[in-house]
């Protein structure tokens, strides 16, 4: 049973999805940093995607510099404070911590980057300022991680920057897709907003681009143009029973939450069907919204799970239990869910296969499909000349540059669905891409 019950106000709200990386104060902040080794070729340097320099931003901050460790962090890392917050850091930057060898706690970097840059986000310290104009404009489709690195890092070089954002607000899954518990929407906002104070691009909310039409009034406006989209809905499950009452998709369920969480409907028995970090997020928001009873289903063994240990461990412990090498058949209900049946499965070689006469019905008013998220292809093919991979994401070559010389992609609609920090780093490298690809043609 959930140690939680339904929260009734934002007070209630708030004490079930604490923060799991609570800010550090001062003190805090100064005995983690003067636990560093400082290491020379530093492993954690090398396991981050956008290579901060780990080593100097944390000395920066145990000698008092925490606007110069913020600088650090920033110079590689636009979305810092959000990364610090919601990256992988136990299997990133901390998992490669030597501390790790020796049977000792790996230094809390990403609390300490957090710390650094809530330090300038709430002072509101200035760290850059665009580059002197150059006369080039370049629209970003997609105000999520990518599309703002991007933004940032042409502003840089003095280029005009128009983001279109289809929804009201930008982040991307930031916003509408990571749990709670390990970001704010408010705190999204603040870094998003302090970017754009400092390097003044424009982002127009509410203002989808699709059809051919509007492609082309991109192209005939712009030099350049960044895709940065993400991906789609919940992939169906194709079995009968999905269009059932209270059978959701867990990338929508998670963001009526993180929007409109008092007008959420929480089941009393939740099943969440997936093994990867998605799954494990849904499940552990149900929970935390109330449900006495949820439940992960996962068509293979527990230790093929795809979700990181650190992020099942989370489920677990507020109540979220397991139900492994389980396949769904079809979701029970008349006009809405009441149960879902599974069959049993076993791993023969690298098959998945049905135990055969195994089928049972598993009681419940909720089912949550945590299955991946579709490719945006529709949209992708109003596009000319831009090339799709066999499963849908974009074909880009190492400059992120697309089939269509003038497009340039990364993030999510490129890599197939990563981390933050892996879109943040993609973006930087696209940016350098169209710097170069717009001054060759000087």
């Amino acid at each position: 049973m959930s140690e939680f019950t339904r929260p009734k106000n934002a007070e209630e709200l708030g004490n079930n999805f604490k923060q799991i990386k609570p800010l550090m104060n001062a003190t805090m902040a100064y005995y983690e940093s003067s636990r560093c080794l400082f290491c020379y070729d530093a492993p954690c340097v090398q396991a981050c995607p956008t290579a901060i320099d780990i080593p100097l931003f944390i000395r920066q901050i145990n000698t008092g510099n925490v606007k110069g460790a913020a600088k650090t962090i920033y110079d590689s890392n636009y979305f810092a404070n959000t990364c610090g917050k919601v990256c992988p850091t136990e299997v990133l930057c901390e998992g490669a911590c030597v501390y790790n060898h020796q049977d000792v706690k790996p230094i809390e970097i990403g609390r300490l980057q957090s710390y650094a840059s809530t330090y300038v986000l709430t002072k509101d310290e200035p760290l850059y300022q665009p580059g002197q104009g150059n006369g080039k404009k370049v629209a970003i489709i997609g105000a999520g991680p990518a599309g703002i690195s991007a933004a940032c890092d042409l502003r840089l070089s003095g280029y005009d920057v128009d983001v279109y954002e289809a929804k009201s607000h930008p982040s991307g899954l930031v916003i509408y897709g990571v749990a709670p518990y390990k970001i704010t929407n408010q705190e999204a906002l603040d870094e998003v907003e302090y970017l754009q104070k400092q390097f003044n691009f424009n982002i127009f909310y509410n203002s989808p681009i699709s059809g051919e039409a509007e492609f082309k009034k991109l192209e005939a406006n712009y030099q350049a143009i960044f895709i940065g989209i993400g991906l789609g809905n919940t992939s169906a499950l194709r079995i009968g029973g999905e269009d059932l009452l209270h059978c959701a998709g867990a990338t929508e369920f998670i963001e009526r939450i993180k929007i409109d969480p008092f007008n959420t409907h929480i089941g009393d028995k939740v099943v969440v069907i997936g093994g990867g970090n998605t799954a494990m997020d849904a499940a552990s928001e149900a929970a935390r919204m109330g449900a006495p009873e949820v439940y992960l289903a996962y068509r293979r063994a527990k230790d093929q799970k795809g979700a990181y240990e650190f992020e099942y461990d989370l489920a677990k412990a507020v109540g979220v239990k397991g139900l492994f090498n389980v396949s769904p058949v079809q979701i029970l209900g008349k006009d809405k869910v009441t149960g879902i049946r599974f069959i049993r499965t076993k791993q023969e070689g690298n098959k998945l296969i049905p135990i055969e006469g195994s089928e049972f019905d598993f009681l419940c008013d909720m089912v949550i499909k945590a299955t991946g998220q579709s490719k945006l292809k529709d949209f992708l093919n109003q596009i000319g000349g831009i090339d799709l991979n066999l499963n849908g994401t974009i074909k880009v070559n190492d400059q992120f540059q697309t089939t269509n010389p003038k497009y340039f992609a990364s993030g999510d609609a490129v890599n197939g669905g990563k981390e933050v920090v892996n879109a943040v780093a993609e973006a930087k490298i696209a940016a350098k891409g169209i710097h170069e690809f717009l001054s060759a043609q000087a």
